[in-house]
């Protein structure tokens, strides 16, 4: 970690070694800022790693000690995807983060303490996301529904589910140490669900007031389509609770999982919103609200610090959120002022002060992938947009191809570990949602503020953003479900390294294949052929499937999972397997598209929790 604020400390100091190098002593002043960075991040290391290790608590979870504590929520509830292992699935529970603030011990004494816990409830009553799978196939017992259901959402099914972040509840639990080392809490609180939680501190009026603003943006959207009233809360406020595992799944194989949460493109569009197009933001001629209400350029700039300060609290300040306000606020003012080189010394001060105000960051792939992004935004893509438009590429098509082949060169190789993956399709499938990120966003932030004193015009708004919304749900379906549209790769950093590399060749082959306009185009082709793959091409050069097949059983790990020809592109699917994603891979292989049938034989999971593979796209009979 300390030597993570080291190599940032350098690249900050990289762009002001040139303002000091020629005066007498100026060496002397990067490395006396590097030292006291590393100060700074050795002393903020210690004081979050004292919260692991002070009070009663941290001993506590090592002897499994069962425990009754006053807690505080610092995150919003959530819902486990439900695990399969073996013959059953494992039942989904509530997670919540927090900080115990009062524990009792053996003896009866209470202690005033403060430290980080995870809180597991067991609210078995709560069902989880997704295709519902019992042990039994008795009535009530889980059994399997009709299709893909969204998540449960809000308190109706476990009250732990309302919880706001400052509320604090009264818990007995079993304490546990954390299974990874240096993990971020000092121990695991199991709850056992036994009517709800026990409230002895109401949430603060500002996070009530945003839990507010979040429930009715949630009730704004109750009558869309389901892909919109999935995506569009977590497009605007990050709350991700109704998203689907096969519609999240999608997200991830195309590289569009940035859209399901809150990211800095979001804050930079309201900020735009505000100021007008960047590249104006300090001339005379500047555009926006602001400058058409008469709002001076100084006061613009106070209701962009309020509006970065509202939109954090509404979003929830996470390390998450943190870090997309700060590198979306970046990444706009190094377009509004045309200085991006001069920005990247401010990009790396946002990133090492969020590192010293949370250290935990500097292990999340997710900051990671957020710097690596912007600092793309800043370098490469100004670049490779006027590469492009030097060979009479529209402009805005040349920024918005630019900005997501850089963004995608840069994060690729992080991706590859995290998922042992590479999408084909990521830069394609971006572009075709860029368009509509827009206006998602910024209607859905307006149903989020006229829905507390307006519901029917907010719910007017939310049905406009619903189209785009559900664009880029299509988009998302459509790539993940072409064969082609990924490759497996090595989920190492030995893999990163090699499609690093890789990455490097192409971009230098790439730069000599625009010279020749014919071989552009051929290379294009064969790139759509291999991602799309038409049956007849595939088989011919796989033999798979064979003509005239009757019958194919599908890999799917342990379980079963069959399909009887039934017709052209028409099969009937006896059991499904674990995995939707194995299943439904199976089905495109055979072109299947209609399924008149689906026969499950019993309720165990490695033979039904498949079943929303099987669904995935087609139309499907009884």
């Amino acid at each position: 970690m300390v030597a993570g604020c080291l190599v940032l400390a350098c690249v900050l100091l990289a762009g002001g070694w040139r303002g000091v190098r020629g005066r007498r002593g100026g060496g002397r002043v990067p490395v006396a800022a590097v030292l006291l960075c590393v100060a700074a991040a050795a002393a903020s290391a210690g004081l979050h790693g004292a919260d692991l290790r002070r009070g009663p608590v941290p001993a506590l979870a090592r002897q499994y000690a069962t425990v009754t504590a006053e807690v505080q929520v610092t995150s919003d509830p959530r819902l486990t995807r439900p695990r399969i292992t073996g013959d059953h699935a494992a039942p989904t529970a509530v997670v919540i983060g927090a900080e115990v603030r009062r524990v009792e011990t053996a003896d009866g004494r209470v202690v005033a303490t403060r430290a980080p816990v995870l809180l597991i409830v067991d609210a078995r009553a709560g069902a989880g996301s997704g295709t519902q799978v019992g042990a039994a196939g008795r009535p009530g017992s889980g059994g399997v529904t009709s299709g893909p259901t969204p998540a449960v959402e809000g308190p109706a099914r476990s009250p732990w589910l309302g919880l706001l972040p400052s509320t604090r509840v009264r818990v007995t639990a079993r304490a546990a140490p954390a299974l990874m080392g240096g993990d971020r809490v000092a121990a695991v609180l199991r709850v056992r669900d036994r009517g709800g939680p026990e409230v002895v501190g109401e949430a603060s009026g500002t996070q009530r007031f945003a839990g507010r603003l979040r429930a009715g943006l949630r009730e704004a959207t109750d009558g869309l389509p389901a892909d919109a009233r999935a995506l569009l809360p977590g497009l605007v406020v990050g709350d991700t609770a109704r998203i689907t595992p096969e519609l999240d799944e999608a997200f991830k194989e195309t590289d569009l999982a940035h859209t399901l949460a809150v990211s800095g493109s979001n804050l930079t569009i309201l900020l735009a919103l505000l100021i007008g197009p960047p590249g104006l933001a300090q001339l005379v001629e500047r555009r926006g609200l602001a400058p058409r209400l008469g709002v001076s350029l100084r006061a613009t700039a106070l209701l962009g610090g309020g509006l970065t300060l509202g939109f954090v609290v509404v979003c929830r300040p996470d390390p998450s959120v943190l870090r997309a306000a700060a590198c979306g606020a970046v990444a706009l003012l190094a377009l509004a002022t045309g200085r991006r080189r001069s920005l990247i010394p401010a990009l790396a001060t946002a990133v090492l002060l969020l590192v010293l105000y949370d250290p935990w960051l500097a292990r999340s792939y997710g900051f990671l992938l957020s710097v690596l992004a912007t600092g793309a935004l800043l370098t490469l893509a100004p670049r490779w947009s006027l590469a492009l438009r030097r060979r009479r590429v529209p402009p805005r098509l040349a920024e918005a191809l630019a900005a997501a082949a850089a963004a995608q060169a840069l994060c690729a190789p992080v991706v590859a570990v995290l998922s042992a993956r590479v999408s084909l399709v990521a830069v394609p499938c971006n572009l075709l949602v860029e368009f509509a990120v827009a206006p998602a966003t910024v209607l859905g932030f307006a149903a989020l503020a006229t829905a507390p004193v307006a519901m029917p015009m907010a719910k007017a708004l939310a049905w406009c953003a619903s189209w785009p919304a559900g664009w880029i749900a299509d988009v998302a379906r459509t790539g993940a479900s072409l064969p082609g549209g990924g490759v497996d790769w090595p989920g190492s950093w030995t893999g990163a390294g090699l499609l690093a590399l890789l990455t490097g060749i192409l971009l230098l082959v790439g730069r000599r294949l625009l010279r020749h306009p014919w071989w552009c185009a051929g290379c294009a082709m064969v790139f759509v052929l291999a991602v799309v793959q038409p049956p007849p091409l595939a088989r011919v050069i796989t033999g798979w499937p064979p003509p005239g097949w009757r019958l194919a059983m599908c890999d799917v790990g342990q379980g079963d999972a069959m399909v009887l020809a039934a017709g052209e592109a028409t099969g009937v699917v006896v059991d499904a397997g674990p995995d939707p994603a194995l299943v439904d891979g199976c089905l495109r292989t055979l072109g299947i598209t209609k399924v008149p049938l689906v026969v499950l034989t019993h309720f165990h999971a490695d033979h039904v929790a498949g079943l929303a593979g099987v669904l995935r796209g087609r139309s499907v009979g009884a």
